[in-house]
């Protein structure tokens, strides 16, 4: 019975978005969706519970402290303890499960009067079974992460070994697809944007860190439902992973084998593009799905995209983007253990900080690297006060 009451209540929410949002979207934010992303985030709320608990932090918080004295206390490795635990601190603090204030000389943290207990997260995924269950590939790999998380904290292994190691190339596949709920929809939202703001005549597409290719199969199936491929001269499909681009080109030639304006290739968007076989004005369109946010040098990569366009050009990235500042969202649980994700080159005048960005941070830095026309799918900057947990976007630029 709860349950149904807080999907209606999601419904409900769902049909005020919808108002706000383009015709073209609406569909992919229905009441299921918002109760998804609902359950979804109490899910990955209680495994940091879990973790918090696991690792004994309890202790490190009986007395105020800041989230570098209590890295220090629990005996953390700091260089990547410190981002990843300050998320979880943040979940506890806005669950009430810690007290949180900033005294003038930095954010602190204490355990609050009531007893710290886990939340079993099963009945969570049971809702989202019965709910959704394409959701649950999201599960599964928030549950796999969490069970190292200790062990990542206390440096006995790395981030990437968690999350990449050989055995766990299945998540991803199941994780990086559009059958997987969460997940798609960063992949139509995008598919969308490339479609109306694509050229109209013909078109060379380039993407960046095209993955698994479940963003580009989105792409292609979105232009051929729309009698759109014959737009494309060229598909550049790019991926910096062997593994992953070896199996991206094999997903794409299986599902358009008669696609000729399909081209692969490893790219790497922290070097100097045109070293790697990208002639500058050479695309019309730049195109990457959650992948921008974690250049090394934003600076610097968006610059190399912009010599790639050619004039006109437009640079289109459907991101995950932060709605409110200091904002945690429920993917950095996973991807705060990525070394890539957690830092950014520091010596770079206008750099923008590590992870997802704000809209605000978008247009300044775009901005700041000669883009002109920049709009967003749906307009998020008009959003965020009656929709704050709203954080899908693609973000279109036009290179002058």
């Amino acid at each position: 019975m709860a349950s149904q009451t807080a999907l209606a209540e999601a419904t409900v929410l769902a049909a005020g978005l919808q108002a706000a949002l383009p015709p073209s979207l609406r569909s992919l934010f229905d009441g299921v969706f918002l109760r998804s992303w609902d359950l979804y985030d109490e899910f990955v709320y209680r495994l940091a519970l879990r973790v918090f608990l696991d690792a004994r932090l309890e202790e490190a918080v009986r007395a105020p402290a800041t989230t570098a004295e209590i890295v220090a206390r629990a005996g953390f490795e700091p260089g990547r303890a410190l981002i990843p635990l300050d998320w979880i601190l943040n979940q506890l603090a806005t669950r009430k499960v810690l007290e949180a204030w900033d005294d003038g000389a930095g954010l602190r943290w204490a355990r609050g009067p009531e007893p710290m207990l886990a939340v079993d997260p099963e009945p969570v995924r049971s809702e989202q079974a019965e709910l959704d269950a394409s959701w649950l590939p999201a599960y599964v790999l928030a549950e796999t992460v969490a069970r190292d998380y200790g062990r990542f904290l206390r440096g006995e292994v790395g981030g990437e070994e968690v999350l990449f190691s050989p055995t766990r190339f299945r998540m991803w596949i199941e994780y990086f697809s559009n059958a997987n709920g969460l997940y798609a929809v960063n992949n139509r939202v995008g598919a969308i944007a490339v479609d109306e703001w694509m050229p109209g005549e013909e078109a060379g597409v380039l993407e960046l860190g095209g993955g698994l290719a479940s963003a580009a199969c989105a792409v292609l199936e979105r232009l051929e439902a729309r009698g759109r491929l014959g737009v494309l001269r060229e598909y550049r499909f790019t991926e910096l992973v062997p593994a992953f681009l070896r199996r991206g080109q094999q997903t794409l030639q299986s599902r358009f084998p008669g696609l000729a304006a399909l081209r692969f290739g490893s790219l790497d968007m922290n070097r100097p593009f045109e070293a790697q076989g990208i002639a500058p004005g050479s695309v019309s369109v730049v195109y990457a799905v959650n992948t921008l946010h974690v250049a090394n040098d934003l600076i610097f990569t968006l610059g190399e995209i912009a010599r790639a366009l050619e004039p006109g050009g437009r640079l289109i990235a459907s991101e995950c983007v932060r709605m409110l500042p200091g904002q945690a969202l429920n993917a950095e649980f996973i991807f705060n253990l990525m070394a890539t994700f957690r830092s950014r080159r520091p010596d770079r005048p206008g750099q923008p900080p590590a992870g997802f960005l704000l809209p605000e941070e978008w247009t300044s830095i775009l901005a700041a690297a000669g883009f002109t026309d920049i709009h967003f799918l749906p307009d998020v900057t008009t959003l965020s006060t009656r929709f704050p947990r709203f954080h899908v976007a693609a973000i279109g630029a036009r290179r002058p």
